[in-house]
């Protein structure tokens, strides 16, 4: 049981053990590849769980105060160590022995007392080294500095820094250093002559306040005589007051063989400059650089009017920056000691008014920068200056960062400065202006971005320039009319404008180099760039783009032909329009060759439409649908007129049937038809085209109208009548009359048996009519006619009065038959005594007895008939 127990509180403990070793290897850091960046994390101490592989750790601006034997010794890789920044008073001497490859350490700000030559033994591969401003009272290095090779750059000292001894120094007599840096701060008491003597590097930094000890500068500079530097730098050399005496403290700068030499912060007066610049002006320096310093006018320095002391100051580069108090420029009321300068920058000195005399003792500048001052357009330009003589070697003029407004004054200032090539006037407040401006034909660079130009800016810029940026200056519109003035520019710079489009027609025959990104034109094609035959380089990328064909075929014709290099392509191009496309990358907009290759669409619309159109072709063939069309626009337009010349109420109908038949069927309905049914008693009125169609009218007309005015229509069918066009019409009118009704308006007969699936299909109402109709069928039999004509008379009804036709006119004519002649061999004027009535003649109704009446079937046999017109009146 005791066992047990045991057994689960070591299982505990287990546990507990696991999860805090699994809490501490979490590490804080942010670990990208080989490298982890601990930096500002507020750390006591070396984070546990970093990665055995790492050859980069940051650990600056923490709270370290210690680094064990323990803290670093499984990251055997590490390559770079910073330390900076921190509270670090103690390391191990075998807090480094694991890392053997480290070649950039950095315990540079932290409380060390000691320089710790001992742990740096394994580190014979050290390149870099920052020891400075820790809190060391001696500078000496131990001897183990000597085996360090490979030791590049280093830094060493701080604020307790007393002395700097003969010795300290001697390990590194045989390192050639690329820099070395020593701090002392003002706490420098005794420097021996000498110490530095030892040293081999190309710059030389010294970070020594000299405000109780200034005599200690001419030691330093002689022990430095005869070496050569790339760069000598004092940071600091009076920190708390200005030097008021008379010992020249750099002399020994005429036997220093410096490049470039920088003061950087410190206070100096009139009378320190002016020593330094007296001696500077026979060095072999080059390059000077003031920075940040507090200067100030000496209260003993008296202008007796004469010339100024600096008169030789031969320099390549002079920099005067982050100087507080403008009157630098002029340290003894002069500018003469700028006159021999080839490159001046005068960056952020808050000088806001250029003297006349200024510009014509910078007579052989060749580079001007006056940038991050307070300059206006009055303070630059000044009417009653003479400019003609000035300047005549300056060939670019920095001005951004200033309160600069108007073009028109730097193309007046710049009118004579013959040399001008490139002009930097960005960062300032030039915007539209309507002026006119004169410039040279020598300006060709011009920089104004971060501006507020609009359209009218471009009348005031030079046309021969080859380089262009107007990038971040509010821009939406372009003017056409200066690209083509402007036909030498081969760059053009306009980003993060407000372009709404790309103008079509934009021509710039020579431009190589064109950016548009970040502006807001969402389409281009293939012809935005058309008419510039020489661009390489495009950078229009971070825009709206609408994703059409044009945008596609445009990358697609820009990618394959190689000619043109899109810079940020493709990350920066991404669909605006359509809303479903919305931020995605233009590179996966590929639509089909049949949505964007018009030609295609054009040829596939065409057979298209013709395939759709012989369709419709072919179904009207087989459908007779024009037919069907015409006789449709035959019936409203008849029925249109028939509206015209008459209302539609009290309908009284001038026939009580209209007869449909063939032109070869006439015979039967002269000879059989009419007589049986208009010599009844009462007699039908019947309407047949050949004898009551209204002449000199439409004949779709008289059809129309006379089968309205008639209460039947009667069909003589036959295989002639089914190919009649005419009673094709008829039958269709009639089918067209009875819509909304019965077809009891309809007769059919039957002259000759039909078979219905025969007829075409243009008789679909006429097949339907004979399949579902009770037709009558004439019959070939003497004996059964008599029934026919029964039936007939039965369907057409009682035979009512009938009205005259409205508006029919009464002097018509009308056709009747006369006997002409008597068969049977009567001579011509011989009378038979059977024969009827002159203007009668004589009808037997089909079905009467052939045997009671032979002589009127003989008179009806031989009697022939001729239509003569006779008016009737």
């Amino acid at each position: 049981m005791f066992s047990l127990v045991k057994n689960s509180w070591t299982n505990v403990l287990l546990c507990i053990q696991m999860t805090v070793v699994a809490s501490d290897s979490i590490s804080p850091c942010s670990i990208t590849g080989y490298s982890a960046n601990c930096k500002g994390l507020n750390l006591d101490q070396v984070p546990p769980g970093l990665p055995a592989s790492l050859e980069s750790l940051d650990l600056s601006f923490n709270k370290l105060t210690a680094i064990t034997n323990k803290d670093l010794a499984h990251l055997t890789q590490l390559r770079s160590l910073n330390l900076e920044f921190n509270n670090i008073s103690l390391i191990e001497d075998e807090a480094f022995a694991s890392n053997a490859l480290l070649k950039e350490l950095s315990v540079f700000n932290n409380s060390l007392t000691q320089v710790p030559s001992k742990l740096l033994e394994p580190l014979t591969r050290l390149r870099s080294l920052e020891m400075s401003n820790n809190l060391f009272a001696s500078a000496a290095l131990g001897e183990v500095f000597s085996t360090l090779r490979e030791l590049e750059s280093l830094s060493m000292g701080g604020p307790l820094l007393l002395n700097l001894s003969r010795e300290d120094f001697l390990p590194l007599r045989w390192t050639p250093l690329k820099k070395f840096a020593i701090k002392s701060a003002s706490s420098l008491q005794h420097y021996d002559p000498g110490t530095l003597s030892v040293l081999q590097t190309d710059q030389m930094w010294f970070d020594v306040a000299l405000d109780q000890k200034p005599e200690i500068l001419p030691l330093m500079l002689k022990d430095l005589a005869g070496k050569t530097f790339a760069v000598l730098r004092f940071r600091n050399l009076f920190e708390f007051k200005y030097y008021t005496g008379s010992q020249d403290l750099f002399k020994g700068l005429r036997d220093i063989a410096a490049r470039q030499l920088v003061f950087f912060r410190g206070k100096f007066n009139e009378n320190l400059l002016r020593m330094a610049l007296l001696n500077v002006q026979g060095s072999a320096v080059k390059d000077l650089g003031l920075v940040a310093i507090d200067f100030a006018r000496s209260p003993d320095f008296v202008n007796d009017g004469l010339e100024s002391s600096v008169t030789d100051l031969v320099l390549d580069n002079l920099l005067l920056q982050d100087i507080s108090n403008p009157d630098i420029l002029r340290f003894d009321w002069r500018f003469t000691w700028l006159s021999r300068v080839v490159r001046l920058t005068i960056r952020n000195v808050n000088f806001n008014y250029v003297p006349c005399d200024s510009w014509e003792e910078m007579r052989n500048a060749e580079t001007v920068t006056i940038a991050g001052n307070r300059l206006t357009d009055e303070a630059l330009y000044n009417q009653r200056c003479d400019y003609r003589s000035s300047m005549p070697k300056l060939r670019v003029l920095n001005a951004n960062a200033n309160e600069l407004a108007s073009l028109r004054a730097l193309s007046a200032l710049t009118a004579e400065w013959t040399a001008l090539r490139e002009l930097d006037v960005s960062h300032n407040k030039l915007g539209s202006t309507r002026e006119s401006c004169t410039w040279k034909q020598n300006v060709t660079k011009l920089v104004m971005h971060h501006n507020m130009v609009d359209q009218v800016t471009f009348g005031c810029l030079p046309t021969t320039l080859l380089y262009l940026d107007m990038s971040y200056s509010n821009l939406d519109l372009l003017d056409m009319d200066y690209f083509r003035q402007a036909t030498q520019l081969q760059v053009l710079l306009l980003s993060g404008n407000k372009i709404k489009f790309i103008p079509s027609g934009w021509e710039s025959p020579n431009l190589l180099r064109l950016a548009v990104d970040g502006n807001s034109f969402g389409l281009i094609g293939e012809g935005s760039f058309s008419s510039m035959p020489r661009l390489v380089n495009l950078t229009a990328g971070n825009n709206p783009y609408h994703c059409t064909c044009d945008l596609h075929a445009f990358i697609q014709d820009t990618l394959g032909k190689g000619r043109l290099s899109i810079t940020d392509w493709p990350g920066n191009y991404k669909c605006y329009h359509p809303e479903p496309l919305l931020e995605m990358t233009v590179a996966k907009y590929l639509p089909g060759r049949l949505v964007c290759d018009v030609r295609l669409v054009i040829a596939v619309s065409v057979v298209t439409t013709a395939a759709v159109a012989f369709l419709l072709v072919g179904l009207c063939h087989v459908f007779n649908v024009p037919w069907y069309l015409k006789a449709m626009y035959l019936i409203l337009r008849a029925q249109y007129r028939a509206r015209q010349e008459q209302g539609e109420a009290g309908r009284v109908y001038a026939y009580h049937a209209f007869i449909s038949y063939s032109h070869s069927d006439a015979e039967w309905v002269r000879d059989h038809l009419l007589p049986c049914l208009e010599n009844c008693d009462p007699p039908y009125r019947l309407c047949i085209h050949e004898r009551d169609f209204q002449p000199g009218k439409w004949i779709i007309d008289n059809i129309i109208e006379n089968i309205e005015d008639s209460r039947k229509v009667i069909f003589v069918l036959s295989r002639n009548f089914v190919n009649s066009e005419w009673c094709n019409y008829e039958l269709y009118f009639a089918h067209q009359r009875a819509i909304g009704k019965s077809f009891n308006d309809v007769i059919l007969v039957v002259k000759e048996t039909i078979d219905p699936e025969s007829l075409p299909s243009k008789y679909c109402k006429l097949k339907k009519m004979l399949s579902t109709k009770t037709y009558l069928e004439w019959p070939s039999e003497p004996k059964r006619q008599a029934f026919f004509w029964a039936q007939m008379r039965g369907v057409l009804g009682k035979a009512t009065p009938t009205g005259e036709k409205a508006g029919q006119p009464t002097d018509r004519v009308s056709m009747v038959e006369l006997p002409l002649e008597v068969e049977d061999g009567k001579g011509e004027g011989e009378e038979d005594s059977t024969a009827a009535p002159a203007g009668q003649r004589q009808v037997v109704p089909p079905g009467a007895n052939n045997d009671t009446e032979p002589e009127s079937l003989l008179l009806h046999k031989v009697i022939s008939y001729q239509a003569i017109p006779i008016e009737v009146v």
